[in-house]
């Protein structure tokens, strides 16, 4: 049986794209950048993008908590998108950003629905 998907759906994004600011605010203040909400929204940006084009595939929409495919499909909308976005706007994507990005969101958007899922494992079995 699975687990009760989360209700509503927008829930779900919502923590996607708080993860992908809570990715920016680290990185910004890991390079000693500004970490005004403004600064860190304009790096997260085209992460952002990412993810709301991951959201408009339907396998997102079924079950947004599921770990595989809905956060794989996020995950690669985030990364692949965003790291285009930095590189059509002149951002730069050298291969040491574009593998933290990759493993720091893969982190964040599989966690949160991997602790989820765990979760609903745990209250189902009574533990």
């Amino acid at each position: 049986m699975s687990p009760t998907p989360v209700r509503p759906p927008a829930a779900a994004l919502a923590v996607d794209l708080v993860a992908v600011l809570v990715f920016a605010g680290v990185g910004r203040a890991s390079h000693v950048e500004g970490t005004g909400l403004l600064q860190v929204a304009g790096t997260a940006l085209p992460f952002w993008v990412g993810v709301l084009l991951a959201w408009a595939l339907p396998r997102v929409h079924r079950d947004p908590a599921r770990p595989a495919p809905a956060g794989v499909l996020v995950l690669g909308g985030a990364v692949v998108v965003g790291l285009a976005l930095r590189l059509v706007t002149g951002q730069g994507a050298p291969v040491p950003f574009v593998v933290v990005t990759a493993v720091v969101l893969a982190v964040l958007l599989l966690g949160w629905r991997s602790l989820v899922r765990l979760a609903g494992r745990t209250r189902r079995s009574g533990a």
